[in-house]
């Protein structure tokens, strides 16, 4: 297991390229399971969390080969192995779930352990079960496996209670090999969804309305071979941007896409950092530290819950009182104890965090030995980190292996003073 060393107390400065996104990856990866047809994915980024999926593929019936020279991964087809996703893959990758739309839309058949991965809530499963028996499956549960059968899906009418990118996602790849029409209303909106619908509609699926919150797909649908470039990836985006801000910097970012960063602009604009953007590059420049500011995670096009932990290490460093309510996960706080490790004044009152600049009082972060808890946790503490004084380790990185590339390179080519060891 590797732990990060970090230096800190350096303002980053320079220009790094933002990988492909993550969160449209995975998906995308999981839908091939719809067609025999050979696919070829750019952009594809070099994590953990991708590795796994190839992996899960690979035993479902795909042969993937990944090139993380040219980020390229080319997809065939061969006999399924089997048609179960087992414990020991989805216990470390909640996205594994999106696995089972496609393989019982295609299979009629499929076995998916209830997933794993970060501890930041329950994130139950049960409207992606609930829109696929409105399909036609039939469900049941043993020994801590979903078992799915539908000899044949049927369009339906699927209204989600509450806003779900997976579910959202799951029903719409299931949802291409139905007969007839379906209508996902109260769909997730994100970025990720459009990027996943724009593949599909490569391969041949008839699909409107993405996007926007009611989502339209006809089928079924004859697939066909076709070429896709994953779009950037909007956290790994916002992280950077906040790195720069967090140290007073000065950076730059190129190939990302800055209107699905809009959110995390303003918020940084708001905090008194200047931004600007051209075509495919982010500016930051830092003006001092951050104002207060108060903000509430919410659904896309709202700030995103993945960018709560950074924006709260970077308001920790800033002048003021400001307050953060987490809307979308009810445990998403476990990086707090983390931060007041490192000097950091933070008080909790149920979903909402009051954070008291240190600034304000002349203080900063200061150096610690902090553990990560998930993903973006991990992001935040790395953050923290590049703005202490001292010395500061970060142990269990291996989440951030699962969303971030080559994290520590790509900060020092920013000038920071960070690296890897082995516990």
């Amino acid at each position: 297991m590797d732990k990060l060393l970090i230096e800190g107390a350096t303002p980053l400065t320079g220009n790094i390229e933002i990988s492909g996104s993550k969160n449209a990856t995975l998906p995308i990866l999981f839908s091939t399971l719809l067609t025999e047809k050979k696919c070829t994915l750019k952009n594809v980024p070099d994590l953990m969390d991708v590795h796994t999926s190839i992996k899960l593929l690979n035993q479902l019936g795909k042969f993937l080969n990944y090139d993380s020279q040219t980020h390229t991964v080319e997809v065939e087809s061969s006999s399924p192995h089997t048609f179960e996703a087992p414990y020991d893959l989805v216990r470390t990758m909640r996205a594994s779930i999106l696995v089972l739309g496609p393989m019982l839309a295609h299979y009629g058949s499929a076995k998916v352990s209830l997933p794993g991965g970060c501890s930041i809530g329950t994130r139950p499963v049960d409207l992606h079960l609930e829109a696929l028996k409105k399909l036609g499956a039939k469900i049941k549960f043993e020994e801590g496996y979903i078992h799915a059968q539908a000899k044949k899906l049927k369009g339906a009418l699927i209204h989600f209670k509450n806003v779900s990118v997976g579910a959202t996602e799951n029903t719409l790849m299931a949802a291409t090999l139905a007969e007839g029409m379906t209508t996902i209303s109260n769909a997730a909106c994100e970025p990720e969804i459009v990027d996943l619908a724009l593949f599909l509609k490569k391969i041949g699926a008839k699909i409107e309305g993405e996007g926007t919150p009611t989502i339209l797909i006809y089928g079924p649908t004859n697939f066909q071979s076709a070429n896709h470039t994953i779009i950037p990836d909007r956290i790994e985006a916002g992280t950077y941007l906040m790195a720069g801000a967090i140290t007073g910097g000065n950076i730059t970012l190129s190939n990302g896409c800055p209107e699905h960063v809009q959110a995390t602009l303003q918020a940084l604009k708001d905090c008194g950092f200047v931004v600007s953007t051209k075509n495919k590059t982010i500016q930051l420049k830092s003006e001092g530290p951050p104002s207060a500011l108060s903000v509430s995670t919410a659904p896309y096009p709202g700030f995103a819950t993945d960018m709560q932990a950074q924006l709260m290490a970077l308001l920790s460093t800033g002048v003021g009182r400001s307050q953060i309510l987490e809307s979308i996960f009810e445990n998403r706080f476990m990086h707090v104890p983390e931060l007041l490790r490192l000097g950091a004044d933070i008080q909790l009152q149920g979903n909402t965090a009051f954070i008291n600049g240190l600034s304000s009082t002349g203080k900063n972060f200061s150096g610690a030995t902090v553990m990560a808890t998930d993903l973006r946790a991990s992001a935040c503490l790395v953050l923290a980190g590049l703005a202490a004084s001292g010395k500061t380790t970060v142990r269990r990185i291996y989440h951030l292996d699962r969303g971030y590339e080559k994290l520590e390179l790509k900060l020092q080519a920013l000038g920071a003073r960070v690296w890897r060891e082995k516990e």
